[in-house]
Order: structure tokens, then sequence, then C-alpha cells
């Protein structure tokens, strides 16, 4: 029997696209003959769950969790190719288990729960024909922790220097909703601004021209103003309560909001436009094999 090596994995890996350990596997029973390893491979569907991997996974789930003494968090973030796979019990199995073992682990990135996981995603991608990836976790630990998924494409975490867990989960609700994108003014970085002051010099050009220097100035400051109300979470009106800024309702509770965590699937991923017709000719021909 030939000696597997891992230069016989790293090749096989690159040609089919599968992962190490299966690559390992299916060379140790056929005995180090790469090309019958591709055969077997070929003959099992492991190659056609392979060659899925390729299809970008833009839908998908949020999960989150938080410990029983509310002081530890945890979101993450696992990817389909279509919401319907998105909402079956296999998938949402695999999203459930994963967040469990991230979350028992004490994962602070994605990184060695991709690895865990990588024999459960194969089976799942090879029973489902879509590509399933997870692709991002956060964990948050404070003196008060709440979570709120809205659905399964939203979820948030925040953490509270005093207060308590509904407080916490109330505020997460305002966050997935308004989607803030600081926590206060503070945290805007003078670049940002700076965009933004330009973005409205150019968009009021018209309304600006030939007004004196202190009148453009009060102008600018007032849109600045607006633009850091609208998106630092302190500043914005409660959700469920407009009389009140979310950072006086933590207050009137006696906590501090100390940071906030939020995913919406596939946020950032790059969709393909979908050609409806090739996809549909594509099954076709699949199913005539």
């Amino acid at each position: 029997m030939a000696q597997v090596t891992a230069a016989m994995v790293k090749e096989l890996r690159e040609r089919t696209g599968q992962g190490m350990m299966e690559c390992k596997k299916a060379l140790v029973a056929s005995e180090g003959d790469i090309e019958k390893a591709i055969d077997d491979m070929r003959a099992s569907g492991a190659i056609k769950a392979a060659k899925k991997a390729g299809n970008i996974a833009a839908e998908g789930a949020i999960a989150a969790k938080v410990s029983a003494d509310g002081k530890t968090g945890m979101i993450i973030e696992v990817n389909s190719q279509t919401d319907f796979l998105a909402l079956q019990d296999d998938f949402k199995g695999f999203v459930a288990a994963s967040l469990d073992k991230a979350f028992e682990a004490g994962y602070t990135d994605a990184a060695p729960l991709i690895e865990a996981q990588e024999p459960a995603r194969e089976a799942l991608v090879a029973k489902t024909g879509e590509n399933v990836n997870i692709r991002r976790l956060t964990r948050v630990e404070g003196d008060v922790v709440g979570a709120y998924l809205h659905g399964h494409r939203i979820g948030v975490l925040v953490t509270l220097k005093g207060g308590d867990e509904e407080l916490a989960r109330d505020i997460a609700m305002h966050v997935a909703a308004s989607n803030p994108q600081f926590l206060d003014p503070s945290q805007v970085s003078e670049d940002a601004v700076a965009k933004e002051k330009e973005i409205f010099m150019q968009l009021n050009a018209d309304k600006i021209k030939g007004k004196p220097p202190e009148i453009v100035e009060k102008m600018v400051s007032g849109r600045i103003q607006k633009f850091l109300a609208e998106g630092s979470l302190v500043e914005q009106a409660f959700v469920k309560d407009d009389s009140l800024k979310v950072g006086e309702l933590a207050k009137k509770a006696g906590a501090e909001i100390v940071s906030f965590v939020r995913y919406e699937v596939g946020e950032g991923i790059e969709k393909a436009a979908d050609d409806f017709a090739a996809e549909v000719a594509a099954q076709v021909a699949a199913a005539k094999k």
C-alpha cells in the first residue's frame, strides 16, 4: 500500500475542491491512487457537492446566544445560497450546532469554528446541493448582555454597564430596527464628518451659492449635527418611545451602553446577477444526466 503523503492530499484537494480530511480518507481507501480517489469521490457525489461550494452564498441565518448569567453573548452568521434552505431543519440544525460548539469552546472568531465544523458542513452541502459557509462570529462579555433576533435575518448583541437583560434586549431591538452606525458621536471619525460635509456641499451647491460664509457654515453645522444624531445609537429616538433618546433610556435605568454588534444576513457580500433562464436551463441539463 502506497503511503499517503501531505503532497498527495494537497493535490487531490486542489483538483476536487474537497476538504483535507475527505481527501485523506479517499486516498487511504484508494491506497494512494489519486485517479481512483477522484473516481470514488465522483461516484459518491462528493465532487458535485464541492462544485456547489464555488457558488455564492449570500442568504442564510443569524443566530445568537447569551449565557445563563447574562454576562456573555455570541452571535454568528451562516450563509446559504437560497433563503429556502435557510428555513429548512437541516440548515437550522447546523446553525444551532455551530453556535453551541463555538459558545462552549469560547471561540472569539470564526476560524476555529469553520475548521471544527467542516465535516458537518460538507455533509450538508452534499445533502442539499447548496453551498453553506460559516461567515463570521463575535463574542462579547460585560456586566449585562442582551440579544435580539428579528426573524432569522437580523441579530443584535448589546452590552451594558448596569441595567438588566430586559433593558439590553430592548436596546438590541432598537438597534435591529434603526441600524445605527456608531455608539455615540465621539466614535465618528473626522474623515466621516469631512465626507458628510463634502456630500452636503455637493448636493446643495445651488442653495449655498452666493450666501455669506457664516450662513453656509451654519447650514453645514446643522447637517453634521443631524448626521451625528441619525447615526449614533445614544442620540437616536427610542423606537418604543420616541420622546426618549436611547442614551437617556439607559441613563434613566442607571445603565451605560458599552457596545453593540449588529449582523444582517448577506451584508457586504457581492451577489451575482441572476440569469433565471440560464439557471433553469442548467437545472434541466443536470436532471438529464
